[in-house]
């Protein structure tokens, strides 16, 4: 019963969820440390400047004060800069351009929120107090902060190694085959669209606490990190230069990361070392405004995108040319993102046999980027899909015949893509029908002509996706430019009376862990639900694993799991066999119980679990007393969770507002394991989906100040903005891993943009409307439709 009901493929109620609901979560900065001491960073609100001097005297004279560091202060004791964990190579095969990252600015900002002194009293108003009487004087300088302003000639340089602003210029594909296509194409179309910034806003801002044990001098760094043992592995080696078993890193409840938590950043290096140095804790934690200008911003691209085709609709190459900002300074995976974790999925779903992408890579006075939700594959399935939609467009083809004309076939995989991946498995057919099924396309017609006769312009849009998850095997990625591996870890022990304790170097802030994997365990060793614990987040306790991101906890994590419950069965039929006294190949393992083949004599998991910790009847000269088993898992490819979705949206012609009125999701994410987890992980990706196409957008003005600082500004998505959404799965099976998941976490992020922004321009098409790009506010709707009806024209709007 147990494995029917809470085993893979129940639907569970979360373990977790009591314990957050209830106000009981243990979050950074709910934990306090004897003698604790406030940080409070003085940020830079210049955009580029050069610091002429800093008069730190009447801080450090102010109530309460314990210390003032300045970069002075930290470059005396040896303190590293923050590192980055990817090198790219340009096209010439020259290295990118890397230039430091101080963790206090080093003569120089070169963004607004860029830290510049680290104030420490033993209350956070008196660090406040206190930091507002330091005296910073500052030699602006000419500053760049969008993409067409740090690639013009003669741009004013971000950081000085880099000319042009140029970081890396990167590209994939065959370009000759490319080329020779376009030349024999009957048709081609081209698009220049934006991906906009986004602001990852969890609900948890990032906090920090370090402290230091004189006696042993052993470091802990308490934080809001999705990878503890990677942070600890740059912080330790790279900045502060502590020997890892020195250096304790513990990530508790997490409240949201979305990407943003996976990087290094100063504030971790600031008071794990400002603790060594005063022999104290040191907390800070980040206010909602200190998170717009501090926490890594995501997406900004800025593309052209042409396909070529012939006479009947096929797709002949694919031509991509990307801009991609990467902010001031290199964020931990930030080179990875606009090109392997983005060029790479420009195959999308469809069959194209020719590609070829650029990727130009630059530096502009704003605040670092690197991956949120999707983390590059949003980004090309938003070009490929707009772009699949604005072909429909321009050759009159039916949108949906087009898609399917150009799928890659069931039948062809394992599918090798011309931009290096091979796909293993997928449907996308099924996905297709499923959700135009789902979503009563057929149907639309008559909704259409409802809304027009309230006055409404009605929209459908379609977009069909796949991705990449798991980002591995860690030799390919080694290959790639990857600065750390990417397997995964679980340790499995069992106690002595049969319940389970799982230790995962995976990292849970949402996804809902302490239910999913024990719901492997369940499964795998007939173990009760309620019996199996799951630890993760700590150093201490947690053998090397490398943290949660890129939809891989169950695909690698669980695999890694799956891996070590196999030893324990493996040794656990050992055992049994002896009890039983029968040969090890006649034992067989089902339902929690170790059995003689064709016989009913059997011993319980538990009956062996006790044994192999009270050895008294044990076959000693064989195996070691005890249960408990580690296991490392390094994928053989990524995983390819793929589908379609369909979005209905109504547009107001008298204001522009536009309304989600119906969403469609049916994804193929391999085998579910908990399908309301899986259901709640797709409708939060589609709600940022939601938000990034219609409401979201980072905006900086000319000189360079954030002037969407604030949820005063910057738009974030709400419940009567969303509508409600329905899920559904088409599954295909992973073929090379032991669980056949794929991921889930991101898919809904990744489906959703382009299908909003197909909606949107069916709803404007009688305005001769070809592309808007994100976000398309209530303002830029209504002005395309105001110029389209003074003068009907094809409206191409930028972002901004």
């Amino acid at each position: 019963m147990n494995a029917i009901f809470e085993g893979i493929g129940a639907s569970v109620r979360r373990k977790e969820d009591l314990r957050f609901l209830s106000g009981r979560g243990h979050y950074t900065d709910d934990m306090n440390r004897p003698g604790q001491t406030h940080c409070v960073l003085k940020r830079s609100d210049r955009p580029h400047a050069i610091i002429t001097s800093i008069d730190t005297s009447a801080a450090r004279a102010a109530p309460g004060v314990v210390a003032v560091f300045t970069h002075a202060d930290l470059d005396a004791d040896g303190v590293g800069g923050v590192p980055c964990g990817w090198q790219i190579h340009s096209k010439d095969g020259s290295p990118m351009v890397e230039p430091g990252h101080p963790v206090l600015a080093t003569g120089r900002v070169r963004h607004v929120g860029d830290p510049v002194v680290a104030v420490i009293a033993e209350t956070r108003q008196q660090a406040r107090n206190a930091a507002e009487l330091l005296v910073i004087d500052y030699q602006d300088l000419p500053a760049v902060a969008h993409i067409a302003d740090a690639i013009a000639p003669g741009a004013a340089l971000v950081q000085e190694a880099a000319a042009g602003n140029t970081c890396f210029d990167w590209h994939i594909g065959d370009k000759d085959l490319v080329d020779a296509a376009f030349a024999r194409a009957t048709h081609r179309v081209k698009l220049d669209l934006t991906n906009n910034r986004l602001v990852p806003n969890a609900m948890e801002p990032r906090a920090a606490i370090g402290d230091y044990d004189a006696m042993s001098g052993d470091y802990t760094l308490i934080t809001t990190s999705q990878n503890p043992h990677v942070i600890r592995l740059l912080m330790g080696a790279f900045v502060l230069h502590i020997p890892e078993h020195r250096l304790r890193v513990l990530a508790p409840d997490v409240g949201g990361g979305f990407g943003s938590k996976i990087y290094h950043y100063a504030e971790e290096a600031i008071v794990t070392w400002a603790a060594g140095k005063l022999k104290r804790p040191v907390k800070w934690t980040a206010d909602r405004s200190e998170a717009f200008m501090s926490d890594a911003h995501g997406r900004d691209h800025a593309s052209t995108a042409e396909m070529a085709l012939d006479a009947e609709g096929n797709f002949l190459a694919l031509r991509v040319a990307t801009v991609a900002n990467l902010g001031a300074y290199l964020s931990t995976f930030a080179p990875a993102v606009p090109t392997y974790l983005s060029a790479t999925l420009l195959a999308g779903v469809y069959k194209t046999p020719a590609i070829y992408a650029e990727v130009r890579a630059i530096f502009t006075n704003t605040v670092p980027v690197d991956a949120y939700r999707g983390a590059g594959r949003p980004e090309s399935t938003f070009l490929l899909e707009r772009l699949l939609d604005t072909i429909a467009h321009d050759t009159g083809i039916d949108r949906i015949e087009l898609r399917r004309r150009n799928f890659i076939p069931t039948d062809a995989f394992p599918y090798q893509t011309p931009v290096a991946l091979q796909y293993d498995s997928g449907d996308y057919v099924s996905t297709l029908n499923a959700a135009l099924k789902a979503a009563d396309w057929d149907g639309f017609a008559a909704r259409r002509a409802e809304a027009k006769a309230r006055g409404k312009l009605r929209g459908i849009g379609v977009s069909t996706y796949v991705e990449a998850c798991g980002i591995a095997p860690s030799k390919l990625v080694g290959a790639l430019g990857a600065r750390a591996a990417l397997y995964e870890v679980a340790q499995i022990r069992v106690h002595p009376t049969g319940s389970v304790t799982v230790f995962t170097g995976t990292h849970s802030h949402g996804q809902g862990h302490e239910t999913t994997f024990a719901q492997l365990v369940a499964s795998q060793l007939g173990v009760p639900f309620e019996n199996v614990d799951i630890v993760h987040g700590d150093t201490n306790k947690i053998p090397f694993g490398m943290g949660t991101y890129g939809s891989r906890s169950l695909a690698v994590g669980g695999t890694a799991m799956v891996k070590a419950m196999d030893k324990i069965i493996a040794k656990g039929k050992k055992i049994a066999a002896h009890l039983l006294e029968a040969s090890v190949d006649d034992i067989e393992f089902a339902n929690g119980n170790f059995t003689v083949a064709g016989t009913d004599r059997a011993k319980s998991f538990g009956e062996i679990a006790l044994t192999a910790y009270v050895p008294h009847n044990y076959p000693i000269e064989d195996i070691e007393p005890g249960l408990e088993e580690t296991a490392f898992y390094d994928p053989a490819n990524f995983t390819f969770p793929g589908g379609c979705h369909v979005c209905e949206v109504e547009v107001d012609p008298e204001t522009g507002v536009t309304t989600v009125v119906n969403f469609t999701a049916v994804d193929d994410v391999g085998r579910v394991i908990n399908p309301m987890i899986v259901e709640g992980q797709i409708q939060g990706g589609v709600a940022q989906g939601i938000g990034q196409a219609l409401l979201e957008n980072a905006v900086y003005d000319e000189q360079g100040q954030l002037v969407s600082g604030s949820f005063m500004d910057y738009t974030m998505p709400r419940a009567d903005n969303l509508p409600n959404i329905s899920v559904g799965t088409e599954t295909t099976l992973c073929t090379h891993n032991a669980l056949g998941v794929k991921g889930c976490g991101e898919v809904g992020a990744i489906g959703s943009p382009p299908a909003v922004i197909n909606a949107v321009v069916d709803a404007l098409k009688d305005y001769g409307v070809r592309h808007v790009n994100m976000p398309a506010t209530s303002q830029k709707l209504w002005q395309i439709i105001q110029d389209s009806s003074a003068q009907p024209a094809v409206a191409n709007l930028s972002s901004n």
